[in-house]
This record gives structure tokens, C-alpha cells and sequence, in this order.
């Protein structure tokens, strides 16, 4: 065994060295990158080496309950030298977080596996503390073991209170519920430790990734190293259609991968066996591949749902009341609803058009000229036919994409001129112009947006909203005005950075870096104050503003305080958006509020954990509640529905969606007071 123990002790070693030199030679390449093309290039400096070091041990040991107070304080040797290290291309201090982060781990181990074994004793006073800031690394190596006992304590009890929202069904049956969330959250954790301690490719190689991209990030949170695996999956989040199961998954704060949307007509529909908020635990295919969720890499698991080399996948669920089921899908190809342009008629008497854009798409590889600008030309045809006199445009939570796409876009609402204007790091001003003489359409526009309305979306806004071509309606958008560009580090095409290259400015020379587009008229939107806008980010460029040349004639604003004066009367009298206020001052006092300490009993851990169960019913209510606004289809697309009974079940999933929308009813308002103001 100490035979055994001392090889692998070598062996590690000389991989760590291996990892170090080939850390360096991508590090020097991607700085040699930054600060020759980046927009605005830092020095690397001791607040480089102090935000990377930080930001790098956080993502090690983010709750304090890995690395000792000793072991943190012999890698802090390193906090203020990271940046001599990389300019001289000298990468060895990898090989001590390598080898403190390893010990760690197995310590972590050898510990799980003995507490285990034992019996837990769940009526001790202990107590858990929490806090927004994180705890300093105070962790002595005689505590490790009642560290650790505390938290899958509080773990196990945590599963079993999730279980049902009655603690008195619950609690006859606590041994049993007990038995099985131990062993549950015994096999998360060890699978998830095997995982990373017996990496393929090397526990060097997992933190080298990390540290490129804290390295990356220091220079603008939209800097990021990608592999070519991470670069090709990038890409392809922005693609239209293939091969789907028809659902969505999204990760849960323990990191288990949830189910978040289920697209109606697709496969995981037809089954009716999948709901919203199922926890997969289990993939594989009909090759033998299986992969358990809890320790298996996510991207070996997104891999193996969304290739469209495995047309079937068995996907093995647990519900809410903890049944475990397996469950055959077999793909279909199906248009990707999140990449998706889509229209529908809103409004009875007065019809205007409504037009959903998720995402600014486009064809990245040039096999076609389709993108999201044609998609929404395509449906502006379409609504035309049907007489509308306005148009709403719905960017609520488009989080961007395709900056040609949004020139494009704004120039079919224009006639002609600059919509934006770009800055590079040698402070070259460039012009963006709509080239295009002639307007796709010439009605009243309403653009809809919110705190996750980011880059494009903004770009776009921003250009309707100087040019006095739509009314901006909903919060802030998040505040992102720079644009970036995957680029590769060498002819190899194996490593790449998606770089910020340049800085765009409104044709008024301001910027919705950091303070987003501010709406015309602001509406209250749930979750909104506590949204991650660009703000959270420490690295975020800042705001300025800019002398430019652009020259544009804007349109009629005179109109303006008429109609935000008439939506702020109908705000106040409005019952879904003063309970939206309501709610939101509820929602910001618990997440603004210190959490006080919390004893790991099952009492208290169950009443904290429904805690929120009141206040997300009433969140639940309010978002079910159906305006007034009456939604229909637009005559083109209601003629080729009939044909497509895919197409009929997602149709009216949409519709449901939009009939409880109250910002969308609101723009329909703000159109009929324009229209009526013009009369």
C-alpha cells in the first residue's frame, strides 16, 4: 500500500509538471492577445495577482469547509507574486495549488467515508451561520470532522423537509426519510469527489481551465478562455434546430440538474411522465454510455443529452415525492424555441402585432443568410396582412447574440443613418450605419425589455429609443455595451478567448455600459432589484460618454408625456402590478436581510427551508393571473397550424403564456393612446 501510495505520489507530480508548462505557454498567448487587442488592455500588476488569486481559491473552497487555515495561508505566499510568475512564464505555483487542493480532497474523503459509517445525532444544539460576504479561512485541522458531521446534517435534513410542506405527515416517518437522504447525500458527495480526484485528463488540467478564465475575466467579465469543446458548444447555443428530447434543465443551488421547461408536443411531453422541477439523476444511451449526475461532468452529460448522435436517451428521474423512474425518449427534430422569431395578434378591436425575439441568431458558419432580422421581417409580412396598427417587440430576457443582426433589425424601422457608434482601444471611431434605404414598417412600436435584456438587445433599444422610433417600455436593461469575438490563440484552433474588442456608444455618444437603456415608461417587474446586472460584476468597464460626429433626424417626441402620464394612471390602478410591488418589497427583504443562524434540527431546518413557500404562491398567483389582453393568431400562420399538430400544442402554450403577460397588455394600452393622440 505505501508502495503503491508513493507512485502515485510521483506520478502526480510529474503530470503537475506537465500542466504547469503547458498553463504558461496558453497564458503568455492569451496576454499577449489581451494586451494587444483587447479594448481596454490592464497591466499585470499586483491587482491582477490579488483578483485572481481571490477569485481562484473562492472557486475552490467558495464555503470555507475545504482548505485549513494552514493550508490557505502557505498558497497565500502566492497572492501578490501571480503576476511576476506570468511575465516570467514561470506557471509552477500551480503545481502547490494542485497538490494543497488534492490533499484537501482526499482529507475530505477519508472523512465522509468514516462519519458515513456512524450514527447521526440530530437533537444537538449546533447551529450554521450565514452571510452574503465570505468567511475568512479560519478552518483548523482538529475540526474538520464536526465541520463536516454539521453540514451533510443539515443536508440530509434539508432533502427530507423537501419532501412534503407539512412537517407533522412528515415527521412519523423521519427514520425511514433519514436512511434514505443519508445514503442520497453519501453518494453525491463521494461520487461527486471520485469524479474530480480521478479525472482523466487530471486534476491539473480542471484547475488550469479555471485559472485561464479568472484570468481572462480580470480584464472584463465578458473575456473568457474556451477549449475547442467549450468553444463548439458556445457556437452552438445559438443555432435554430436538431435533434431534441423537448425540454429544457437548468442547474438548482446543489448543483443537481433540474428540469426547467418542458416543450409542449416534444418527446419528454408525449411521454406525460416528465413535469417541471423532476431532478434527472441518471443519463445513458443505447451504447452502453451512462453517466450519474452527481459526479459525472457536466459537459460529458450535456454531451450525451444533446449530440445528435444519440437519438434516444434514457433519462432516469426522481419526482417530488421521491419516486425514481427510468424513462425512454427517443428525439425529434424540432425548431429550437429559444432561438426562435415568433408573432401573434394582440388586441381585439384595435389588432397589434406582437413579436417575440429570444435571442439575436444568426447563421455563424455562412451556410445560409437566414437570421433573426429576416425572421422578423418574415413576420412583420405576416401581421401586416392582417391590418395591425402597432407593434409591440418583446426583448424581455434576450440576453443577446448577433450585433449584425441588431444593425440589421434597427435599420428596417429607420430609413437611413448611424444607429451606433464603435470605439476600439486605439480610440478609432466607426459609424455603424443602417445602408439600407426603405422601412419595413411604419406603424408605432413598443419595445419591451428588463434587466436581462443585455448587448444586442440593448444596441437595438437603445437606437429605437434615440432615434424616437418606439417607446421603451419595462426596467433597465442590464448594461453591457461591449462586443466581443471568439478568437483562436494559434493556427492549432484548439484554445480560443472571446475577447472584448470594442465599446459601442449610442449616435448621442452616451453609453448603456453599466446604467443600461433606461425605459420610457417604467413598469414594476418581479425579482427586478435583485437581477445581475452588469454592476455585480467588480471587473465591469465603466461609464463614459463620447463626442461623436453621428449625425441622425430623430422623430416626434412631443407625444411622450401624454402617454407615460396615462400609463402611470393605469399603474396605479392596476391590481396585478401593485401586488407585483408588493411582492417584490417581500422578495427584497428576505434577500437583503442577514440570515440569522440556524440550528441543524429538523424543525428548524424544515420551517426555514418553507420559509418562502408563502411568498412564492403568491409570486406563483400573480404570474398565472390572465390580463384582459385578448391573443390571437395572425391569419398566415393560423392556415398552416392546422397541419401541424406539433405546432397546435405549442401554439397554445404560447398563447396561455401570453394572455398572463401584464407588460404586453400594458403596450397594447400605450399603442391605442398613441393611435388615439394621432386622430
Amino acid at each position: 500500500m505505501k508502495k503503491f501510495s508513493l507512485l502515485l505520489f510521483l506520478t502526480t507530480f510529474s503530470l503537475l509538471g506537465q500542466n504547469s508548462g503547458k498553463t504558461c505557454e496558453i497564458l503568455s498567448k492569451i496576454n499577449a492577445l489581451v494586451q494587444q487587442e483587447h479594448f481596454r488592455p490592464k497591466p499585470v500588476d499586483d491587482s491582477l495577482s490579488v483578483y485572481v488569486f481571490d477569485t481562484f481559491v473562492d472557486g475552490l473552497d467558495g464555503n470555507r469547509n475545504l482548505f485549513t487555515k494552514a493550508e490557505y495561508e502557505s498558497l497565500c505566499k502566492h497572492r501578490l507574486l501571480l503576476d511576476n510568475y506570468i511575465l516570467k512564464n514561470d506557471c509552477s505555483f500551480m503545481n502547490d495549488f494542485v497538490s494543497v487542493y488534492q490533499l484537501a480532497l482526499e482529507r475530505k474523503k477519508r472523512t465522509l467515508e468514516k462519519i458515513q459509517n456512524e450514527v447521526l445525532d440530530y437533537n444537538s444544539k449546533d447551529s450554521v451561520r450565514f452571510s452574503k460576504k465570505n468567511f475568512p479561512f479560519d478552518l483548523v485541522a482538529t475540526d474538520f470532522e464536526r465541520v463536516w458531521r454539521k453540514r451533510v446534517r443539515l443536508d440530509i435534513l434539508e432533502d427530507i423537509s423537501k419532501l412534503g410542506s407539512n412537517l407533522d405527515s412528515i415527521t412519523p416517518h423521519f427514520a425511514k426519510l433519514e436512511k434514505a437522504a443519508k445514503a442520497k447525500v453519501f453518494e453525491t458527495y463521494l461520487c461527486k469527489l471520485n469524479s474530480i480526484l480521478d479525472s482523466k485528463k487530471g486534476l491539473g488540467y480542471e484547475l488550469q481551465n479555471d485559472f485561464l478564465n479568472i484570468f481572462c475575466a480580470y480584464f472584463d467579465p465578458h473575456t473568457n478562455y474556451f477549449s475547442l469543446d467549450a468553444k463548439t458548444s458556445f457556437m452552438s447555443n445559438l443555432s435554430t434546430s436538431g435533434l431534441s428530447l423537448g425540454l429544457n434543465v437548468t442547474l438548482n443551488e446543489k448543483e443537481e440538474i433540474v428540469v426547467s421547461e418542458i416543450v409542449p408536443g416534444g418527446p419528454a411531453d408525449k411521454t406525460k411522465k416528465i413535469e417541471k422541477d423532476d431532478v434527472i439523476l441518471k443519463v445513458s444511451n443505447k451504447k452502453g454510455e451512462e453517466y450519474l449526475v452527481s459526479c459525472a461532468p457536466l459537459e460529458k452529460i450535456g454531451e450525451l443529452i444533446f449530440s445528435d448522435a444519440n437519438e434516444q436517451i434514457e433519462l432516469t428521474i426522481q419526482k417530488k415525492n421521491g419516486n425514481i423512474q427510468p424513462i425512454l425518449l427517443k428525439k425529434q427534430v424540432m425548431k429550437a424555441t429559444a432561438n426562435t422569431v415568433y408573432s401573434f395578434i394582440a388586441g381585439k378591436e384595435a389588432k397589434m402585432g406582437y413579436i417575440n425575439i429570444p435571442n439575436f441568431y444568426s447563421d455563424f458558419d455562412g451556410f445560409s443568410a437566414q437570421g433573426c432580422a429576416d425572421d422578423v421581417a418574415k413576420e412583420i409580412a405576416k401581421l401586416q396582412m392582417d391590418n395591425i396598427q402597432g407593434l409591440v417587440i418583446d426583448l424581455q430576457n434576450n440576453g443577446g447574440g448577433s450585433m449584425e443582426e441588431a444593425i440589421k433589425l434597427a435599420g428596417m424601422f429607420i430609413d437611413f443613418g448611424p444607429v451606433s457608434v464603435l470605439v476600439n482601444n486605439k480610440g478609432k471611431h466607426t459609424i455603424l450605419k443602417d445602408y439600407d434605404r426603405g422601412v419595413s414598417y411604419f406603424g408605432p412600436i413598443v419595445v419591451l425589455i428588463n434587466g436581462n435584456s443585455a448587448s444586442a438587445s440593448e444596441f437595438f433599444a437603445a437606437a429605437m429609443q434615440d432615434y424616437n422610433r418606439a417607446i421603451i417600455v419595462g426596467s433597465n436593461s442590464l448594461g453591457k455595451a461591449s462586443m466581443q469575438s471568439i478568437v483562436p490563440l494559434d493556427g492549432s484552433q484548439q484554445d480560443f478567448v472571446k475577447l472584448t474588442l470594442e465599446k459601442f456608444y449610442r449616435v448621442t455618444g452616451d453609453s448603456n455600459q453599466i446604467k443600461g437603456v433606461v425605459p420610457d415608461i417604467a413598469l414594476p417587474i418581479l425579482y427586478d432589484s435583485i437581477v445581475q446586472r452588469e454592476t455585480s460584476y467588480k471587473t465591469a468597464l465603466k461609464y463614459d460618454k463620447i463626442n461623436t460626429k453621428a449625425r441622425f433626424n430623430s422623430f416626434r417626441r412631443d407625444y411622450y408625456p401624454t402617454l407615460i402620464a396615462q400609463s402611470d394612471a393605469r399603474l396605479k390602478n392596476n391590481p396585478r402590478f401593485k401586488e407585483i410591488i408588493v411582492a417584490n418589497q417581500e422578495i427584497n427583504e428576505l434577500y437583503n436581510s442577514p440570515k440569522k443562524p440556524l440550528r441543524v434540527a429538523f424543525k428548524d431546518v424544515f420551517n426555514d427551508v418553507h420559509a418562502i413557500d408563502i411568498l412564492w404562491k403568491k409570486v406563483k398567483k400573480i404570474t398565472a393571473s390572465e390580463t384582459n389582453c385578448v391573443i390571437s393568431n395572425n391569419s398566415y400562420d393560423l392556415g398552416k397550424l392546422q397541419f401541424d399538430a406539433f405546432q397546435q400544442e405549442n401554439n397554445t402554450f404560447k398563447i396561455n403564456d401570453l394572455k398572463t403577460n401584464p407588460y404586453l397588455e400594458e403596450a397594447v394600452a400605450i399603442l391605442n393612446d398613441f393611435n388615439n393622440l394621432k386622430k
